[in-house]
Parts: C-alpha cells; sequence; structure tokens
C-alpha cells in the first residue's frame, strides 16, 4: 500500500492533484480542507501527500483510489470518520469542507446542527457520528488547520469558467482555436458573466 507520495505538483483542482515522481504521474483526491492549505505546503514545486489507498468496485472492476492529505492526523481522523455507519471513503472526502478541527470540536460538543451541514451528511449520519466518534477526536481539536477563506477573484472565476466552456465546446466538435476565440468574444461582450450556464448562452447569442 502507498504511505505517502512527494513529487512535482503538475496539476490541481478544488478536488484532485497529479503529482509527478519517479517517472510516473499519480492523481490524489483531496478534500477541501486540503486544498485550501496547500498552498502553505508546496516547495519548490513539490509536494508531500500523506496517503489514504482504498480500492472502489465497479462493474466487478477495482479502481485504485488515492486520498492525500497534509499530516498523519488529518488521515488518522478521516480513518476513524469512514468507521461510521452509512460513511464510506467517497463520503467521507467529500464532508471534510470544513477544517478537522472544527468538525472534531462539533462531534465532542454534539452539535448536530453543524454536521448535519456537512456536504452529504445529513441528520442520521451525524447522529451516527457523534454516538460513534464522540469522546474519542477531542485531541484533533487541536490541528492548525483553519484558514480565512476570500471570495474568489473576477479572474479565477473567469479562468474556471473558461476551462469549463472550452470542453464543452470541444466535445461538440469545435475546434480548440474556434472555442477560445468564441469564450474570448462571450467575456468582452459581458465581463460579469458568472456561471457556465451565462457563458454558453452568452456563446449561443453571438452565433444566432
Amino acid at each position: 500500500m502507498i504511505s505517502k507520495i512527494k513529487g512535482k505538483l503538475v496539476d490541481r483542482t478544488d478536488s484532485k492533484v497529479l503529482v509527478e515522481t519517479g517517472g510516473l504521474t499519480y492523481q490524489i483526491l483531496i478534500p477541501k480542507t486540503v486544498s485550501l492549505r496547500l498552498d502553505d505546503y508546496i516547495k519548490n514545486g513539490e509536494a508531500e501527500f500523506i496517503i489514504y489507498h482504498f480500492f472502489q468496485t465497479e462493474e466487478h472492476k477495482f479502481y485504485p483510489i488515492l486520498v492525500g492529505f497534509l499530516t498523519e492526523l488529518e488521515r488518522e481522523f478521516f480513518e476513524k470518520i469512514i468507521k461510521v455507519a452509512g460513511i464510506g471513503p467517497r463520503a467521507a472526502l467529500k464532508a471534510l469542507n470544513r477544517p478537522i478541527s472544527e468538525i472534531a470540536q462539533a462531534i465532542e460538543e454534539a452539535d448536530i446542527q453543524y454536521l448535519k451541514n456537512l456536504p452529504g451528511i445529513g441528520l442520521q449520519r451525524a447522529k451516527n457520528i457523534i454516538a460513534f466518534l464522540q469522546g474519542k477526536v477531542g485531541r484533533f481539536i487541536l490541528i492548525k488547520d483553519k484558514v480565512e477563506e476570500s471570495p474568489p477573484s473576477k479572474d479565477k472565476i473567469q479562468k474556471e469558467l473558461f476551462e469549463e466552456a472550452e470542453k464543452v465546446l470541444l466535445q461538440l466538435q469545435y475546434k480548440k482555436k474556434e472555442a477560445k476565440e468564441m469564450i474570448t468574444k462571450a467575456f468582452k461582450a459581458n465581463p460579469d458573466i458568472q456561471n457556465l450556464e451565462e457563458l454558453l448562452n452568452q456563446i449561443y447569442r453571438q452565433r444566432n
């Protein structure tokens, strides 16, 4: 089993990274709490991830999945969460969109309202988490993983929308150069576009 991966960070999104090392490139899924702090752990373009490794089954086939964390404690907390009834690795990965220290504190304080609002948890899973883990996660409250989230900049929003729209247009058989020109023209016509649907509608209007 893979326990750590250190290498060149060749690509990243809010939910995954690509790390190149030893001639291989690994796709590593990361929870939002890791994504928000990742910049502080990158040195000379490289990063090290503590790995939780599992296999996902689809149509009688097994696919290896790597989940990355920045510290051993984060992985340990993840391993505790997935032992709760009804919560597997995928659900836990989605749920950890807040600092682990906050989640641990909510568990110790039996804060059902906080826990049920985590993505994919809901009321029953929140109750299960408290019943199974209360009194066992106090030390995770000490993890220094809180960050101040700032709203995404206009440039970042446009960059992400540009990439999403380009993928859609390429799937619709437009050439890459043509797609880029269409998207650029759409943003020039309406710089305040906020989502993919608005952008595609603007492109449609331009072609008609």
